[in-house]
């Protein structure tokens, strides 16, 4: 598993990656903040029904229950934008760290 964390300079507006790459789905969610929405860019290794192994490139759109209205709408507008320019196809939305364990689950569906 390889992952960054992004976010939204509120001052410039840009999409920036806030930490080196992190290994494990614990590590991610220690380094998530509690109430700032975040992008997550995720390569996760699953299994597929048929055997064939496959690594994903998936969003993973943070939006804790706790972020300010104003925050929400900020990444809520560039959603898209950022899953177009990293070229991924799924997004997955999660409001708690906790959901984090369970992105191997998500991934299956």
């Amino acid at each position: 598993m390889e992952a960054l964390i992004y976010h939204i300079d509120t001052s410039s507006y840009e999409i920036k990656a806030e930490t080196d790459v992190i290994t494990s789905l614990e590590d991610l969610a220690d380094e998530l903040p509690d109430s700032s929405p975040r992008f997550i860019l995720l390569s996760y290794p699953i299994k597929l029904k048929d055997g064939r192994k496959s690594s994903p490139l998936v969003l993973v759109y943070f939006r804790p229950q706790t972020s300010t209205q104003e925050g929400k709408m900020l990444y809520a507008g560039a959603v898209e934008l950022f899953r177009n320019k990293a070229g991924v196809n799924k997004v997955l939305d999660i409001e708690e760290e906790e959901e984090l364990l369970d992105i191997p689950d998500l991934l299956q569906q």
